[in-house]
């Protein structure tokens, strides 16, 4: 280990290793500050082993002469981090969460390979430009409304008219994208699930209490409603 630590080169290589944690801490930072599972450890330890593996693969590729491929080892980190990333991809419902964390993974990994390779003009460039997309998109995105899906929960009675309801939802712009009907024959009551799309608007109590109103309004006796995300 002594011989290690007084080889000429282990220095430059300590720095390399430092930069990568640092650019991973700070992205890191980012996605820990907005409560992902993969924050600032996750994104530190990603990119110093992945800036380890870069140099490894210089030093064995010099140590074997020109018979050895530099670029056989840290090949393998882009497809080692393919399997990491899948682990921070969740499906809830019809939602999909995670692949903004995933693709932060591999970038990261991307960053540390380049520090690993010395090119830290280009890593720190990287670091900023993802810090940059990540939190400035993020404030660009509440500047106009996405299309969302939600799913209104219907409980009412057991003689509704359910070409009327969906006439009433219609009557908001909304679109339905699929309908599920329960019928419960021991308390008379019909439980209607609704998949409705959005388009370009925002999720407000506002827009949920006008269409509760409209729905009484066509004369269907509600029980109880509900929504959730689907």
């Amino acid at each position: 280990m002594l011989m290690d630590w007084l080889h000429t080169d282990t220095c430059d290589y300590i720095v390399r290793i430092c930069a990568a944690a640092l650019c991973g801490a700070i992205i890191g930072f980012e996605r820990d500050r907005h409560g992902k599972a993969a924050g600032v450890r996750t994104h530190l330890l990603v990119s110093v082993g992945s800036a380890l593996f870069t140099i490894m693969s210089f030093v064995i590729a010099a140590a074997a002469g020109q018979a050895s491929d530099p670029g056989r080892i840290a090949a393998q980190v882009v497809t080692g981090m393919g399997f990491l990333g899948a682990g921070t991809i969740m499906k809830e419902g019809m939602n999909v969460r995670g692949l903004t964390t995933a693709a932060c993974l591999w970038t990261v990994s991307a960053i540390g390979m380049t520090c690993g390779a010395a090119r830290y003009g280009l890593a720190g460039t990287a670091t900023l430009l993802t810090i940059g997309f990540l939190v400035g998109l993020n404030y660009f995105e509440q500047l106009y409304h996405k299309d969302i899906d939600r799913v209104l929960k219907i409980t009412c009675a057991h003689s509704v008219d359910v070409a009327t309801l969906i006439s009433c939802v219609k009557q908001h712009n909304l679109v339905i994208d699929s309908l599920d009907l329960t019928r419960n024959y021991d308390d008379d009551t019909t439980v209607i699930r609704l998949l409705l799309h959005m388009h370009g608007s925002s999720f407000a109590d506002a827009q949920s209490s006008a269409l509760v109103n409209s729905i009484e309004e066509c004369g269907v006796k509600l029980k109880s409603v509900k929504w959730e995300r689907p």
